[in-house]
């Protein structure tokens, strides 16, 4: 549930606020995104410090995740076009993930690596769904893109994880 902004919060209250609800969240989105621990917690960094200055001009009118969550992406993206990114081995293995609230599973372990092998644009819709609980709508909006594309990069995702993982499925959830 999203709180809206109160008339006696300042913006360094509500930037703590949006820092207790959503940093652990966010250092998962960027962590799977750019595949590194210090990046991540780097680009969840970043994506707080723009929050804060364009806190001014968040109208609450966009869901606060969505946008937090877009500002994110953002962050990951412009981290990984530098040079340095492109020249360093992000190799991860599932225990190199931030802490889960439950213990994963074997199953659990191979679905992330599988899911870290696709290619970012299905690695995106799959975190926003399945991992952030993300509408069809909200991803639409995080991505900037429409929500046949997102349903469409859900539904290739989908087919390569079960064909990954060797299972098989007649049709589409």
């Amino acid at each position: 549930m999203q709180t809206v902004k109160g008339p006696d919060r300042t913006p360094e209250e509500e930037i703590t606020r949006m820092v207790n609800e959503h940093q652990l969240a966010l250092l998962r989105l960027c962590f799977i995104y750019l595949h590194d621990r210090e990046l991540a917690k780097d680009a969840v960094q970043d994506t707080f410090l723009k929050a804060y200055r364009s806190l001014k001009k968040f109208r609450y009118e966009a869901n606060e995740r969505t946008w937090l969550s877009r500002i994110a992406i953002n962050c990951c993206r412009d981290l990984s076009r530098s040079s340095w990114f492109r020249h360093t081995d992000r190799s991860v293995t599932p225990d190199m993930l931030p802490e889960p609230t439950v213990q994963p599973s074997y199953e659990d372990d191979t679905l992330t690596v599988e899911i870290m092998k696709l290619s970012r644009r299905l690695r995106e819709v799959i975190l926003l769904y399945y991992f952030e609980n993300m509408t069809t709508p909200e991803i639409a909006e995080t991505l900037q893109i429409s929500q046949q594309a997102v349903s469409d990069r859900l539904v290739r995702a989908r087919s390569r994880l079960r064909k990954a993982l060797g299972i098989e499925f007649e049709g589409d959830e």
